[in-house]
């Protein structure tokens, strides 16, 4: 049985808007305010340093954070499909699962231990060679280079099983383990859907590609700094200045503030010899100088996962 063609006509992509979108977890804000619109038929590039919030905001548009405010996908009729490609997928890579069971389990219903129908091994045959990975269907994914699990991951986006393409493709820094061969292979698949009207939303940080590839940026970091065409943008003062923030004040959390060397709580950790570093209603009221984000849980406070005793003396 043949397979049909994976590249579809038309695609119909969803205006995707967001509205006031804020995130936080406990008292650490990780989004503030983020009105931001991506157009059908554009590809809508998100960039800013580690630790901004960029792959946090993509987390809200899949529903897989408690965001507030307002994120709408407008689509032109029923809704569409949905494709996602993380950055990373974590697994076992002593596990005898091969590149075909992988793709089966997001393109077919029978459990991955069933032999596949012939219909599904076409369509897989057709998506690795699409991604540059033709012959590599049995290899097992322990065994892939990370730029090649990259690309599994891109291909098991632009399938269903049901030859139906993503009018809305989501992408998380698809690009970070990618060789020459690999992003070249990307850019032509990005540009295929966005000739036919796909929606992408694209999370990226090689400003190059970005400049090259996107319509439209929006430079991020815990809320929108600039949005714009990219080339009008990107100019070598504003990167500088985008990279070269700093974020870390109590209460924000994230990369910054381990960078500096504070826990979530905004408040640095006291070494053996300053228990008497706080204050002495402080110690006497044995409470915090300021709230700690994870302590009522009884977590641990530092945003590397260890304890340390706060200012106040009191140990967590």
């Amino acid at each position: 049985m043949n397979a049909p063609a994976l590249v579809s006509a038309a695609l119909e992509g969803p205006a995707v808007r967001f509205e006031g979108v804020g995130l936080r977890y406990g008292a650490a804000r990780i989004l503030d305010g983020i009105d931001l619109r991506a157009e059908p038929g554009r590809i809508h590039a998100i960039v800013g340093p580690n630790g901004g919030g960029k792959s946090s905001l993509l987390r809200c548009l899949m529903g897989q954070a408690p965001f507030s405010g307002t994120i709408a996908l407008d689509w032109p009729a029923a809704p569409g499909r949905i494709g996602y490609v993380p950055q990373v997928v974590e697994f076992d890579r002593n596990l005898p699962l091969t590149v075909t069971d992988f793709l089966i389990c997001f393109m077919a219903r029978r459990p991955a231990f069933l032999r596949p129908r012939a219909a599904i091994r076409d369509r897989i045959a057709l998506l690795l060679d699409r991604v540059g990975l033709a012959g590599k269907a049995r290899r097992r994914m322990g065994d892939l280079s990370g730029g090649e699990r990259q690309r599994v991951l891109l291909a098991q986006a632009l399938d269903d099983g049901h030859g139906r393409e993503p009018d809305l493709m989501v992408l998380d820094e698809p690009m970070a383990a990618l060789d020459a061969v690999g992003a070249q292979v990307f850019e032509t698949i990005l540009n295929g859907l966005r000739d036919r009207g796909a929606t992408l939303i694209w999370v990226e940080h090689d400003l190059a590609a970005v400049r090259r590839l996107a319509d439209r940026v929006s430079a991020i970091d815990g809320q929108l700094l600039f949005q714009g065409a990219p080339q009008a943008e990107l100019t070598p003062d504003r990167v500088l200045a985008l990279f070269s923030r700093r974020r870390a004040q109590p209460g924000r959390g994230g990369l910054a503030a381990r960078r500096a060397g504070l826990g979530l709580c905004g408040q640095r950790p006291a070494g053996r010899g300053d228990r008497g570093a706080a204050p002495r209603h402080a110690r006497r009221a044995g409470g915090h100088q300021a709230p700690c984000v994870l302590f009522r849980s009884g977590g641990p406070c530092r945003a590397d996962g260890r304890r340390h005793r706060h200012p106040c003396g009191r140990a967590l």
